[in-house]
């Protein structure tokens, strides 16, 4: 078998397509294998070097695939399902996690970064989290969805309570994130207000739903809003880019609006007036990953139809390495996709 394995952090040249032991089945585990995989920013992340990442590590958190095999107390009519991966790893037993807040499990992980990943020709998964997804769906839509629409669900439901009629500005309407949230913001019955840095993505994020659409390098996006809104601003500003939009944001809140942030990937510096904040009684939420509830719940939304995961680009999972790059450069819309066809 072969799989994307990282022995040690760095530039996408750690990254290597090379043989690997094959996966052993354990009792209540099903053996996947993987059609197609996809990136995230996690995977730029976790390549470049965080803490507690263990090494060697097979890269990758999404995936989609065929269940080949399947271990003691699993159905074996489960042989042949096509499945995509949902990849939160939590204990189950935790008062967390038995209240319904998996991601606050103090064994909460992530495939692909406090385990080993996806980016293999084979992966071994409990049942409970190889999910059969919709026919209409291929492959590489499958492997597209379950982190950023676990993540973005949560940070809008869960995190935000977004309401039927509230106006949400989402930040990187490009992003995996960001293009799934504008579809989750609109299936709700919400307003979308998205960004992006061209007059191309801002097309893009139009066919998806969005109601406006701002291309933040050539417009004063405060004034904007101000005029869309009559003055109001946003009662949610969906944040993931971090210090170089947080100023922005933070000032376009309405009252009683909240900003939600998953990421700062442009840097971790954010100021705060703090009279602004508990007068306008605002709030600011961080989010990370997604609750089981929160896959449920887009998950619900993909079967009806109501979203869809957005698919840019597709390499072969052998140039691994360009895919990485390309995701680097910014210039995709959705979601960058590893085939193993």
């Amino acid at each position: 078998m072969k799989a994307v394995l990282i022995h040690e952090h760095g530039g996408v040249g750690v990254l290597k397509w090379q043989d690997a032991p094959e996966p052993e089945l354990s009792a209540g585990q099903v053996l996947v294998d993987v059609k197609a995989t996809s990136l995230n920013h996690l995977d730029i992340w976790v390549r470049n070097g965080i803490p507690g990442v263990p090494l060697p590590l097979i890269s990758g958190t999404d995936a989609a695939g065929i269940i080949s095999a399947v271990g003691d107390y699993v159905d074996e009519n489960r042989i042949g399902e096509r499945v995509m991966i949902q990849p939160l790893i939590y204990c189950g037993n935790c008062n967390s996690c038995n209240s319904g807040k998996e991601n606050f499990c103090e064994s909460m992980g992530i495939m692909g970064e406090s385990s080993q990943g996806v980016n293999a020709e084979q992966i071994n998964v409990d049942e409970s989290r190889a999910i059969p997804f919709p026919d209409h769906l291929s492959f590489d839509e499958g492997a597209s969805f379950a982190l950023v629409a676990q993540t973005s669900y949560q940070m809008l439901v869960n995190r935000a309570n977004l309401e039927s009629g509230e106006t949400v500005l989402i930040w990187g309407a490009s992003s995996g994130v960001g293009s799934m949230a504008i579809q989750i913001t609109k299936a709700l019955g919400a307003t979308v207000i998205a960004m992006a840095g061209t007059d191309e993505k801002c097309a893009k994020a139009k066919s998806l739903g969005a109601d406006h659409v701002l291309n933040y390098k050539t417009v004063d996006i405060l004034a904007e809003l101000k005029s869309m809104t009559n003055g109001r601003g946003a009662d949610v500003v969906f944040e993931h880019v971090g210090q170089a939009t947080w100023d922005i944001s933070i000032k376009s809140l309405a009252r009683g609006g909240r900003v939600v942030t998953c990421g700062a990937t442009t840097g971790y510096k954010a100021n705060l007036n703090l009279t602004h904040l508990f007068f306008k009684q605002q709030s600011v939420l961080g989010s990370t990953m997604g609750s089981k509830s929160a896959f449920e719940g887009a998950f619900a939304l993909l079967s009806e139809g109501k979203i869809n995961p957005v698919v840019d680009r597709i390499f072969p999972i052998s140039e691994i390495q360009s895919a990485h790059e390309y995701l680097e450069s910014r210039e995709q819309f959705g979601k960058v996709v590893l085939s193993y066809e």
